[in-house]
């Protein structure tokens, strides 16, 4: 999902090139039918991929990488990565000044060929005469972990910039494969189905969202999916801009074999961002929605949770969170910026989701946007600030010290990286080492987040620059 982060005008450090990519080998895994829609190598563990943006490649600045790094039994680590990069071979395309590859990305088996695929957007990517144009590229999963690609085509290049801005991989029409949905600065988003290895995307169409597309802050900011209604077929949350009113807020989808209908709007009031999850263990997704730029509710940001159920999302929250509510770490100040990026997934094994908040504007101390994580639990009523948990680099046990301009959690993801049926916590932190970036992850345990073994790694770990403008950590596989 995007983040609204500002390029910071900072000197720009010519990297060594990243031409091929980068992979240390993966123990073999045998092929089955993706259980996870984010096991790219097909060994029964979920992986993490986390963008660094503004990479050099070649000596081509903010061209972008994506860094993969592969589950295990303890998790991640920086020795089992790949790297990728439009120089990479087999990839589509090739690395340019601007091109921002890995802004925005997702996953799932387009193919159907038991590893789920990894699908990257590039914002930044000309299109013959058209600047900024956008690209979105399909990265191939398989036993040895993700190699080769396919470009996605934008069916309208002059409609819009920025195409695959915004992204989200389900199944909205039922038939067992999943869908691509990509988002732009345009006001419709288009559906791509019918993948092959060979051929790509072999049958689309195009959604109408209501949203406002144009310059600016436009279009479908970001895409999130999952079953809100519980009929097995995934729908569509998009945020932005109501082109009637220029009301912020999420507009819901909701998926059927004749393809995706408008439920409703659910009006924020504030910058768009939102993600899906069952948070009270009843079977129904529910949708979560970020005000993160400061509104009528908070200062710092909020954070309110729309309940699934057989008609779809509830119209009007069930609550709604800030640091200024009761059993939350922190307070509520002005730009902190909670809610920045949102996760969900079961951390204590408890069957309720769990809810990861970034806010990436988090003063610590004397240190200014050095950036914190605050974990929400989820109950049998919802989204509970019982239990709440919060994690910032002077965290005991987090690896580092908390400094201004970290931006620790400038992405969180929830997932379980080691198969133990607890979400992991893995944060991203862009501007550690000003401005290299740096991933940090947390083990999921029955009390919830602990830091006992938590690791990180940065730029240097994984065989890349660690003086150039790359941003690791801006974006997670959300």
């Amino acid at each position: 999902m995007p983040h609204r982060t500002p390029h910071a005008l900072a000197a720009l450090t010519t990297a060594a090139a990243l031409g091929a990519a980068l992979f240390t080998a993966v123990p073999a895994a045998v092929a089955a039918p993706a259980k996870y829609a984010d096991d790219f190598n097909g060994d029964g563990y979920r992986d993490l991929a986390t963008a660094a943006p503004y990479t050099p490649v070649g000596g081509k600045t903010d061209a972008g990488a994506v860094v993969v790094t592969y589950g295990s039994a303890n998790g991640i680590s920086a020795a089992r990565r790949t790297i990728l990069t439009q120089d990479s071979a087999g990839i589509p395309g090739t690395a340019e000044q601007g091109d921002r590859f890995g802004k925005a990305l997702a996953s799932g088996d387009l193919n159907a060929d038991g590893y789920a695929d990894l699908v990257i957007g590039s914002v930044g990517e000309d299109v013959g005469s058209d600047a900024d144009g956008g690209s979105v590229t399909v990265v191939w999963g398989g036993k040895s972990g993700l190699s080769g690609g396919k470009g996605v085509t934008d069916p309208a290049v002059s409609a819009h910039d920025e195409y695959g801005m915004s992204l989200a991989v389900a199944d909205f029409d039922g038939d067992g494969r999943p869908d691509l949905a990509a988002g732009s600065t345009g006001s419709d988003v288009w559906i791509h189905r019918s993948f092959t290895k060979t051929s790509g995307s072999t049958s689309r169409s195009e959604l109408a969202t209501g949203l406002r597309g144009g310059a600016g802050l436009a279009g479908a900011q970001s895409l999130a999916a999952g079953d809100i209604d519980g009929d097995g077929t995934d729908d569509l949350v998009a945020t932005g801009s109501q082109a009637s009113d220029y009301e912020d807020g999420a507009m819901v989808f909701l998926g059927a074999a004749s393809g995706l209908t408008r439920q409703t709007f659910l009006k924020s009031g504030g910058w768009e961002l939102a993600t899906v999850g069952d948070l009270n263990g009843d079977g129904y997704d529910d949708v979560v929605t970020a005000d993160y730029g400061g509104d009528a509710k908070s200062l710092g940001g909020s954070v309110s949770v729309y309940p699934g159920g057989t008609d779809g999302a509830r119209t009007s929250p069930q609550t709604t969170i800030d640091q200024d509510t009761p059993g939350v770490p922190g307070a509520d100040e002005e730009d902190d910026w909670f809610g920045n990026d949102l996760s969900i997934a079961d951390v204590d094994g408890d069957g309720y989701g769990d809810l990861a908040v970034g806010t990436i504007h988090e003063d610590v101390g004397t240190a200014d946007i050095a950036g914190g994580v605050t974990v929400l639990r989820g109950s049998a009523t919802g989204l509970t600030t019982t239990g709440a948990q919060s994690f910032t680099q002077n965290t005991a046990g987090v690896p580092g010290t908390a400094e201004s301009a970290d931006r620790f959690g400038a992405s969180v993801r929830l997932s379980d990286l080691n198969g133990d049926g607890k979400a992991d916590l893995s944060v991203g932190s862009d501007g550690e080492n000003h401005p290299s970036g740096a991933v940090y992850s947390l083990r999921g345990s029955a009390s919830g987040v602990t830091t006992k073994n938590a690791i990180s790694f940065g730029p240097g770990s994984l065989g890349m620059s660690t003086t150039g403008y790359l941003r690791l950590g801006q974006d997670m596989l959300g």
